[in-house]
């Protein structure tokens, strides 16, 4: 059975548990294993309330795990108050959650594993397959991640730009094992939308949601089927996902409209031009122009003028954005492929191919060594054809 809805489940129960006393950790854990439990149930019966019987099961198995000869009087005391049967509490601990896994304290590899682990309900097998390590490994930071956040009140106020951070990071793992991490982080990022609807930050969670959809729209063109990349310029948008891009589109425009504006919004406006524009040739770049100033301002990132620099050298010619990217730390890990893009488009082919060489070399993925590497080839044989 897909497993999506015991995972969507899986805030609210642990919100349960917590209301009845019992330490985050502890019943992160024991639900879990009532959600073991439903995998191998559930495919033969549904039950009628599905959220009740996760919450008895994972109630028994908290109680299992704490009975002993020296914890007897506790778990007597924990059994005398437990509720009788019947629908389970109403409230709903979701955003709680979210703000718990995400706690400022957390690395943020920490805050994604536990925020995907608690909220998204995922196994620890799954989010390890989805990183490429061990279950082991994934499980100890999983571990280190509930002690640091054992005596942060539940209901404390969280910092909800940590949140999106965090589910951004997920996002962008894409999809490395069984799970989607790039679909899964779309899911709660809705989630998170639909519980901050009326909070004043909350045009920069559409606009997270807005980006995500945009880029997850491309997608299917991103690749070849060899697995190397394909540049955007390059990509097939015939296969672009046209109703993910409306959506995206629609939740940006109403973000926007509300006039607070933050770096997602900016970023989507950016990825809602590109996905606009029929061909590549029709791209408006004096926009994302504007829109790289705007993120610039807002986050002074240097990625940011990175990327202002390609941008500048596509709407008013290669020798500007050159001259834009003196102003670009050149320590940067894309800097030299930027500067290899811009010098080729120059018709400056011999440092184009000994930077694209020199970029391959740092490339922070094998998709993207191959792609540099093959672009640092193709322009050493247009120089030799040329001698």
């Amino acid at each position: 059975m897909d497993d999506l809805p015991l995972r969507e489940l899986t805030p609210a129960v642990i919100g349960v548990l917590v209301r009845r006393g019992v330490d985050f950790a502890t019943a992160e854990d024991a639900v879990q294993e009532a959600l073991v439990a439903a995998a191998l149930a559930w495919p033969d019966q549904q039950p009628a309330d599905p959220k009740g019987w996760l919450v008895t099961v994972a109630w028994r198995k908290f109680l299992d795990a704490h009975r002993s000869e020296n914890s007897r009087r506790d778990r007597e005391q924990l059994v005398a108050v437990e509720p009788a049967p019947g629908p389970t509490e109403s409230a709903d601990d979701t955003l709680q959650l979210f703000f718990l896994c995400a706690h400022p304290s957390l690395s943020s590899a920490s805050a994604v594993a536990l925020t995907l682990r608690a909220v998204g309900g995922l196994t620890t097998r799954q989010i390890a397959q989805a990183y490429l390590v061990p279950e082991a490994t994934m499980a100890q930071r999983i571990s280190r991640a509930k002690r640091t956040v054992r005596d942060v009140r539940f209901s404390e106020p969280g910092d909800l730009g940590t949140v999106r951070r965090v589910l951004y990071l997920a996002f962008n793992e894409g999809y490395t094992g069984d799970v989607d991490l790039a679909a899964e982080a779309i899911r709660l990022a809705r989630e998170l939308a639909s519980r901050t609807e009326s909070a004043d930050d909350y045009p920069e969670t559409a606009g997270l949601l807005a980006l995500m959809l945009l880029h997850h729209a491309r997608r299917p063109a991103r690749t070849r089927d060899d697995g190397s990349l394909v540049p955007l310029a390059e990509q097939d948008r015939t296969r672009w996902n046209t109703s993910l891009i409306a959506e995206g589109v629609v939740i940006l425009q109403e973000a926007l409209s509300r006039d607070r504006l933050g770096e997602f919004q900016a970023q989507a406006a950016i990825a809602a031009l590109h996905a606009d524009a029929p061909r590549a040739e029709e791209t408006d770049w004096v926009q994302i122009v504007g829109w790289y100033d705007e993120l610039l301002r807002l986050t002074g990132s240097p990625v940011v003028a990175l990327n202002r620099a390609i941008a500048i050298g596509e709407a008013d010619g290669p020798t500007a954005g050159l001259a834009a990217l003196t102003e670009v730390d050149p320590g940067l890990p894309r800097y030299p492929a930027a500067s290899a893009y811009l010098h080729e488009r120059a018709g400056d082919l011999a440092t184009a191919a000994r930077l694209y060489a020199e970029a391959a070399q740092s490339a922070p993925n094998l998709a993207e060594r191959h792609h540099l590497t093959k672009q640092a080839a193709r322009i050493g044989r247009t120089l030799r054809d040329i001698d």
